[in-house]
Formats: C-alpha cells, sequence, structure tokens
C-alpha cells in the first residue's frame, strides 16, 4: 500500500475531529465540579422549587398535535426539492404534481378538523 500526503491528511483530519468531539467531554469528566446530594436531583424549573413530581401525565392530545405536527412538517420536507427543482422544469406538469400534493394534504387537514383533532377537550370539573 502506498501511503501518500493525501492519506496523512486524511489520518490528521481524522485525529483532529476524534479530539474535538471528544475533548470536551473529557474536559467536562476532569474539571466539572462533583456535587452530590441537596438539590442535585430534583427537576430544574427555571431557579423555582418544582410542584410534585417530574413524572407527570400528559393528556393524550399533547401526543395527538405531536404526531400531527410531525406528518405535517415531513410533508413540507417532500416541497423543498420540488421547490429547487421547479425552476429548471418545463410545462405544467411539476405545477399539476404539486398542485396534488397539496390539495391531497388540505384533504388530510380538513379530515382531521372534521373528526374534532383540532379541538381541545374541556375538563370537566
Amino acid at each position: 500500500m502506498v501511503f501518500t500526503w493525501l492519506n496523512v491528511a486524511i489520518l490528521i483530519c481524522l485525529i483532529v475531529g476524534i479530539l474535538f468531539a471528544g475533548g470536551p467531554l473529557i474536559g467536562a469528566v476532569l474539571l466539572a465540579p462533583k456535587a452530590k446530594g441537596g438539590a442535585f436531583g430534583m427537576p430544574y424549573e427555571c431557579g423555582i422549587p418544582p410542584h410534585g413530581s417530574s413524572w407527570v401525565r400528559f393528556g393524550i392530545n399533547y401526543y395527538f398535535y405531536a404526531l400531527l405536527f410531525l406528518a405535517f412538517d415531513v410533508d413540507v420536507l417532500y416541497l423543498f426539492p420540488v421547490a429547487a427543482h421547479y425552476p429548471q422544469s418545463a410545462g405544467l406538469v411539476p405545477f399539476v404534481k404539486v398542485l396534488i400534493f397539496l390539495v391531497a394534504l388540505g384533504l388530510g387537514c380538513v379530515y382531521f378538523w372534521r373528526k374534532g383533532v383540532f379541538e381541545w377537550p374541556k375538563k370537566a370539573f
């Protein structure tokens, strides 16, 4: 095997990258203050003493909103390559495809809206 300057440069960059990534971790382990006990294990709430346990149950609607946000976020992510390729494309075919995609996305939104997913349930006390 021929060992060239390119191999040396790649090896040096690899070592520098490992040191750059591992240096702060090793420095934190060596230089960080060692504190035990007290409020060290308590959840942090901006300096305010916490109320109750940190294992609070959230309503199922938080998870529905999170899933809907993730679904629409991924759908919008598909629009970026189309938007980047759109100026080089000719004709109405890409426009029609994007329009079909957006109509399907809008129909999904209307479906969720009619099913009442976007309505926050009121607590009955």
